[in-house]
């Protein structure tokens, strides 16, 4: 009896050590850094104005809370909500906004705050997503877009050295 107690309670406590292993009960973030979503955002608005293009800037985290807003000197206010609407899609749905085109029209694409038009990325680094990054007033969104790469292009080797 007492080894049958004994080999039940090494089962027992075997099979709880697995599930412990399995399922953790936190997890660990890496999240983008204000100097990290500045270092972006300014990387953005430095590519457009190469161009000749004032645009505005939102970085946001990976929930697509905003980090970092920059407008240029004359871009238009309107820059700003849709570079953050377009950098909330980004992060969410983690993918470019460009990419999610043909949704545009379907119920999830009119939900309040999203817009799927070319501007929006995901930072992504080591296979996390980290945020999201969205420009909005050059002529096209493919000229955002390029732009928005720009400033993630600026920090992705620190960002993937990081990881």
């Amino acid at each position: 009896m007492k080894r049958l107690m004994i080999t039940t309670a090494l089962v027992f406590g075997f099979s709880m050590g697995a599930i412990a292993e399995e399922a953790a009960p936190t997890v660990s973030l890496k999240r983008l850094s204000l100097e990290s979503a500045n270092q972006i955002a300014l990387g953005a608005i430095e590519a457009c104005r190469k161009k000749g293009i004032q645009i505005g800037v939102t970085v946001v985290d990976r929930d697509g809370t905003v980090q970092a807003v920059m407008r240029d000197t004359i871009a238009a206010q309107i820059t700003i909500p849709i570079s953050r609407m377009k950098a909330f899609t980004a992060a969410n749905f983690n993918a470019a906004t460009s990419a999610l085109k043909d949704r545009a029209d379907s119920p999830i694409g009119r939900i309040d705050g999203l817009v799927m038009s070319a501007g929006g990325l995901p930072v992504q680094a080591g296979g996390q997503l980290l945020g999201g990054v969205g420009v909005s007033g050059a002529p096209s969104g493919e000229t955002d877009e390029a732009c928005a790469q720009a400033g993630v292009d600026k920090i992705i080797d620190d960002l993937e050295m990081e990881m």
